[in-house]
Formats: structure tokens, sequence, C-alpha cells
């Protein structure tokens, strides 16, 4: 046995001593994890905006330090599609998909999910998770699968998709390039699917299916020669119209990334500006960033018009090999003599001055082979201060989805779990993950269910998933390159429909109008936002502090009668019960504090009010949890003014912590002792004792006997 600290520090020593036979479980285990996870983690690379092969990165690093430093033994750790989509969601606003300005951004934000993770763990506040309750989590996940299949449509159907600062927009705008489907891209999709749903039915093949499946589209891809991509220049366009639209796009963003490169230089003669605490050099510095910025603004939106009608753009290309420049006329206008290649050709992004042009499907391409290198993100004040919100909320999400994952998974294996150990594992992941090329990664459902299916009984499991992994990237990445896009889109549209839960919906709204409306909210703000998916988070998590609050300030009030058992009972529920013209009794049934005290006051007084010739107010709190400072003074006045009128306040039911607020603050002595008792019988006998001959004839102090 270790040693309580020892044990704190390197959790995985509560594997050991381990057997062959336990062992063995765990290496089978991790490898059959493995062979589904690689297509899959390729997959939601596409969704981040990072090249395919990051993927595997966060398959590798990340899943061994989430296992050994984590709680659960079967938890997988690695990159899944929420966390992947809101990465991309997070960094496309402030650089470039696929470039390398993005990439560093990604590992940043993974460095920064990590601390957050970690040092919530560290500092024991796993429960922060409970604030952003569960309509909020729902209605955000159905968003956001939604949002994940849609963004699908440009790989399933091969043809083009803007990146704007409105997904919605974005799809809509997808939708008018129909016309140009890519009907091989489009059956290759259809294959793919066929394949995937076919295989699962079959008993012996369906925990494989996806890997199967990616070998079967590899081969067809490779031996049909699926993949079809050329470069080019502005001048290679023969139409004067469109090669001056193409030429006048790669000279703006040409200028944009030089005027990126002078306003970041600036920035940091700008902060040297401000040590040294020279503020007219500081105005100077920020007066030509924030005018390089307008100008970048302007020609952002410029470029943004143009590359829309770009895309609408079809040529047909010269006959030469696609390795060759060759020229390229507009799709119908090639001129007499001119022999094509047989192929329409789209442009698919201009970089650097040069033309990059899709003539076939899109397959995975070149994975540079070998493991990632050690890589420090950059660490720049401005992209923290960027990434801040997403991170936090991203940190949040991962850990729920992880920890949600792990209960279920210990609630099968008997295993204690504790979910503090859980966030430092998971951001010891990501943090190891982020200097080793990873994005963001989490607790993974499907990784998690094949552990726990395939018997997993350590987190040796994930160790040797993690392995395999690594196996992946040094000798079969060249096997990888002919994988279509679209067989991936069709992995990620497979995961996602799980996530879409009507009836789960439907269930909250039963269950709660307020929780309904909560995650509905939740749902149309993540849809309308998107990209930025933070917001539907937090203003669904506000909304439900907000009508939580709103709530408390009114809860249920109840004046009683007596009912024929003798128990009191809501007079509104039944209107016939006998009630006192001596004593007003009734029931409170929240918690008295700042937001509803005043609600309370109110029906005290309006209760009284209806009954002038009383003499007594009993308050029955058994439902009472709460007073505090803002509570217990109302009462502390209510208790005078109404002694003053002469009615006496008789409380019953009340428990520990109201009492012994009473007692710290001196109102227990103002109401009496003689006026707090344990149940309202007590109570209502008391008072009947001290009214005497004046309420003989009253019907609510005789108490049947109880069945």
């Amino acid at each position: 046995m270790y040693n309580p600290l020892l044990l704190r520090l390197f959790p995985f020593l509560a594997w050991f001593p381990i057997n062959s036979i336990l062992l063995r479980g765990d290496l089978i285990a991790g490898i059959t994890g493995a062979l589904v996870l690689v297509p899959k983690a390729m997959a939601y690379a596409q969704l981040s905006g990072l090249p395919v092969y990051y993927g595997l990165y966060v398959a590798f690093i990340p899943a061994i330090l989430g296992a050994m430093w984590g709680s659960s033994r079967q938890l997988s750790t690695g990159p899944v599609a929420i966390v992947s989509l809101m990465t991309a969601a997070a960094i496309t606003p402030l650089a470039v998909p696929f470039s390398d300005e993005f990439v560093g951004l990604a590992l940043l934000l993974a460095l920064m999910v990590g601390i957050i993770q970690f040092t919530l763990g560290v500092v024991k506040l796993g429960t922060i998770v409970n604030f952003v309750s569960h309509p909020v989590i729902l209605g955000f996940m159905n968003a956001a699968a939604v949002i994940i299949a849609l963004s699908q449509l440009d790989m399933l159907l091969g043809i083009p998709k803007g990146r704007s600062d409105s997904f919605l927009y974005d799809i809509w705008e997808m939708f008018g390039y129909l016309p140009q489907t890519h009907l091989p891209t489009l059956a290759m999709s259809i294959f793919a699917l066929a394949l995937m749903l076919g295989l699962k039915k079959i008993p012996a093949l369906s925990k494989l299916s996806v890997l199967i499946a990616v070998v079967v589209t590899i081969i067809v891809s490779a031996a049909t020669s699926f993949e079809h991509k050329t470069k080019g220049a502005p001048e290679h366009i023969a139409d004067p119209t469109a090669r001056e639209l193409v030429a006048t796009y790669a000279a703006a963003d040409q200028k944009i990334l030089a005027l990126g490169v002078e306003a970041t230089a600036l920035s940091a003669q700008a902060r040297q500006a401000q040590k040294a605490k020279d503020a007219r050099a500081v105005a100077d510095l920020e007066y030509k960033i924030e005018l390089m910025k307008l100008d970048i603004a302007s020609l952002s939106a410029e470029n943004k018009t143009r590359m829309h009608d770009i895309r609408k753009l079809q040529f047909e290309r010269a006959n030469a090999d696609e390795k060759s420049a060759a020229t390229l006329y507009l799709a119908g206008e090639i001129p007499a003599g001119v022999v094509s290649d047989g192929r329409h050709w789209h442009i698919k992004k201009i970089e650097n001055g040069a033309v990059n042009l899709v003539g076939g499907g899109d397959v995975v391409g070149l994975i540079p082979s070998g493991l990632p290198s050690f890589r420090l993100p950059p660490l720049s004040l401005d992209a923290i201060l960027s990434l801040l919100s997403a991170a936090f909320i991203i940190a949040l999400v991962a850990f729920m989805e992880s920890i949600s994952m792990a209960k279920a998974l210990a609630a099968q294996t008997k295993q204690r779990l504790d979910p503090n150990q859980e966030l430092i594992g998971q951001g010891l992941a990501n943090m190891g993950g982020a200097f080793f090329q990873s994005y963001p990664a989490c607790g993974s459902f499907t990784g998690s269910a094949i552990n726990l299916q395939a018997g997993a009984k350590t987190g040796f499991a994930m160790v040797f998933n993690g392995l395999f992994v690594a196996v992946t990237l040094l000798f079969l990445t060249d096997f990888l390159y002919h994988l279509p896009k679209a067989t991936l889109a069709i992995i990620i549209l497979l995961a996602v429909t799980s996530l879409i839960t009507p009836k789960a919906l439907k269930h909250t709204w039963q269950a709660s109008k307020f929780d309904g409306i909560v995650a509905g909210v939740t749902f149309f703000i993540t849809l309308i936002a998107a990209p930025h998916l933070d917001k539907g988070i937090l203003i669904g998590a506000g909304l439900a502090i907000v009508l939580y609050l709103y709530r408390t300030m009114k809860p249920r009030v109840a004046q009683l009668g007596r009912f024929k058992d003798g128990t009191l009972r809501d007079i509104k529920v039944n209107p016939d019960l006998p009630t006192s013209p001596h004593i007003i009794a009734m029931r409170f049934d929240g918690s008295l504090y700042f937001a509803n005290i005043a609600f309370f006051e109110d029906n005290v007084l309006e209760l009284v009010a209806a009954k002038p010739n009383a003499k007594y107010l009993l308050v029955v709190g058994d439902a009472i949890n709460q007073l505090d400072a803002s509570g217990e003074e109302v009462v502390h006045h209510l208790v005078e003014r109404l002694r003053d009128g002469g009615i006496e306040v008789v409380f019953s039911g009340l428990k520990k912590q109201i009492l012994d607020v009473m007692r710290a603050t001196g109102l227990f002595d103002k109401i009496g002792q003689q006026n707090i008792f344990a149940t309202e019988d007590q109570a209502i006998n008391a008072i009947y004792e001290r009214l005497g001959e004046t309420a003989t004839d009253d019907l609510f102090c005789a108490v049947p006997a109880r069945a």
C-alpha cells in the first residue's frame, strides 16, 4: 500500500500490483479502442479547423496523461466533436483555419483550458460545474450537434463553404452552391454511409465498422483517382473579368497579411513604450494600429464579397499534367482547337498569390510521419485575453462531458470516483498536450464505452491506446493519404446523431416549464450566435440563474385550515376547510432571504388585514431552510409591529440552522421561547390554552385522532 500523499501525487500507482491477465485485457481493450479512435480523431481534427493529423496528436499524449492522473480507470481522453467545434469557433475570428497562426492559438487554448481545469481541481472546485444546469447543457449539446452536422455539408457534397462571423449565413450561402455538387464526392459519401450502417448490423463487425469503412474507401479512392488538385496563378485565367477578380483578391490578401505583420510589430513597440512610460509614443502607436485595423477590416470585407463571386466560378483547364500550370477557361467557354482535361475545376483557396484549384474529391493528403515534436504555445497577452472566455467555457463543457461519462462508468464498475482528481487529470492532459501540438481534449463517450465493453480494468488500456496511435504516426501515415474527407464527414455525422435528443428536450419541458424555456433559449441562442458558441452557454446559464431567482422570489404561501384527518392544509386547494377567527395559520414554502423576504412580508400583512380580530399568527416553517440577514431583519420588525398591533407571532417546525441564526442575532429572544414549537399541533394546542373559553366553539381547535 502506498501512503495517501503519494497516491494523491501519482494516482496511477493504485493500478499496481497488476497481474498478467488484467494487463493482457487492458492491452486488447487499448488496441480495440485505438482502431476505432484513429479515423475518428482525424475526423474531429477536420472539424476543429486543423490538419487532420492533429487529431492523432490529441489521441496520443493527452490520452496517456488523462488516464494516469485521472480518477476513472475506463475514461478515454482524446478529441471529441463538441470540443473540436468549440475550438474552431473560438479561434476562427482570430486566425485563418489551417494556418500556422491558427495552430499556435489552438495550442495556447489547450494550455489555458488545462490550467483552468487543473486549478479548479487543486482547489477542489469540481462542483463549479453545477452552476451550468442540465437544461443549459441539453440545449447547447443539441444546438452544437445541429451545427456540427451542417458544418460537414461541404465535405459531403464537395461544394465551397465560406467562413464568416455568422455560421447560419455561411450555411445559407452554401446552399447557393448546391448546383456545383461534385457527384463523385456525393457518391463517396453515400457509399461510406451505407457501408458503415450495413456493417453495424453485423454483430461480429459492428465495433470495427468505422475502421473497415475507412480501409475500403481508401482503396476505392486510390483505385479511382478520386483526388484531383492543381495550382495556378491569376494570369493563367483566360477570361479578363474573372482574372481581374482573382488578381484583385490576391493583391488585397497580400496587403492584409503585410498590414497584420506591421500591426503586430507596432503592438510590440507600444508595449515597450508603455514600460518606458512614454505616453505620447504609446498614443501615436495605438493610433497607427487602429488605422491599420480599419484598413484590414475594410480589405477583409471587400475580399469576402469577392470570394463569394469567386466560388461561383467554374473552369475548364487546358489538357496538361496536374502538377504543371495550364490556362483556365470559364466552363463552357473553351475555344475551338483547345483540348480540355475533361474536368470542371473550382477555386478552393487563394494564398500567397497562388490559386489552389480542385477538380475531384478532397482527401486527407500527406500526413507528416513521426511523433509530435515539443513546441511552446505562443504566449501573447493579446491572444490570452482574446481566448480567455472561450477557454473557461470549453474547460467547463469538456469537464462536464468527461465527468458525466466517468460517473456512468463508475456506476457499472462500482469504482469510487473523485471529481476533483478527474479535473486534475483532464487539466494535466490538456497542459501536457499543449506542448506536443494538441488542441483541447476531453473524455470521450465512444472511446470510454469501447474501453468498458472491451474489458479494460485499469488506465493501462488508454496508455496502450496512446501507444498504438504513436505507432500509427510513426509507420502508417502513408496509407492514409487517399482517405476521402467525405468519409471523415460521415464519421462525424454518425457520431453526433446521438447528441440530437428532442425527447430529452420535451421531457425537460414536461418536468418544468422554466427549465424547458432555458433549454430552448440556449438552443436557439447557440444556433444564432455560432460560431461564438460561448454566448449560448453564458446566456443560458444566466437565464437559468435569473429564472431560479424569479421562482424563489415568489414561493408558495398557503393559508391553512383544519382537514378532517387533523392535518393543516391549503384552503385554496380545499376551500371548505374550517379556519379560526382567532388564529391565522400560514405555511411559507421557501427560504427567507433577500430576494423573497418582501414577498413574505406582503403576504403576512395581507392575511392580517383580512382577519383584523385575530390574536395569533402561526407560521409553519417546515420548508424554511435558510434565513439570511435581510430575512432576519424583516422578521424582527414584523414581530415587533404585529405585537404592537395585538397579534403574537408563533413559529413551528423551524430547522436547527434557522434557530441558530435567531439565537445569534437575538431574534429568538424577541419572539420568545414560548412562541416557538416543534410541530404545528403543539403550537395550536398552546395557543388555545392561552385563548381559554373565548375559543371553545372554534372548530379549528379540534384535533381528530389521526389514522
